[in-house]
């Protein structure tokens, strides 16, 4: 499940550059409920984008916006109160690890659904029943396999 955090260069401090995947990968861990699957926890990633800030538009102009996208299957934060969770949560570390000043209305999170079967890991395109049986596989404690 890609995390792509999209940055003008000098939003982020040098720590939030480092801790922001981390962070918003936790984030969605938690809140999806699988805190400790291990299955769940390999499939999460993404990269981070720091660019010049003149290459930032919104409103048709240059604006430091700081902009959060996570896309995943449509099994993924299924409602819109586990989406609205993760807006929240992703927004608030955005927060925790910009410069001072930085405005909260400048930070866009967006999360993005792929079509049932629109989703491949390996070169395995999975189904969303597919991942559940293997997150839910990874769940099981090892006496159960």
């Amino acid at each position: 499940m890609p995390i792509t955090v999209t940055a003008p260069r000098g939003v982020l401090t040098d720590a939030g550059e480092r801790e922001i995947l981390p962070r918003l990968t936790a984030a969605l861990i938690d809140i999806s409920g699988a805190s400790g699957n291990a299955f769940f926890t390999s499939i999460v990633g993404g990269t981070v984008h720091v660019l010049a800030p003149e290459r930032i538009y919104a409103g048709g102009g240059n604006r430091p916006v700081v902009m959060v996208e996570l896309k995943l299957p449509n099994i993924g934060l299924p409602d819109p109160a586990s989406r609205a969770a993760f807006v929240t949560a992703a927004t608030d570390i955005v927060d925790a690890l910009t410069v001072a000043g930085h405005d909260r209305a400048n930070t866009w999170v967006n999360v993005l659904n792929a079509l049932d079967g629109g989703w491949g890991i390996g070169g395995v395109a999975y189904t969303g029943d597919a991942l559940i049986a293997a997150v839910a596989s990874a769940a099981e404690p090892a006496t159960m396999r």
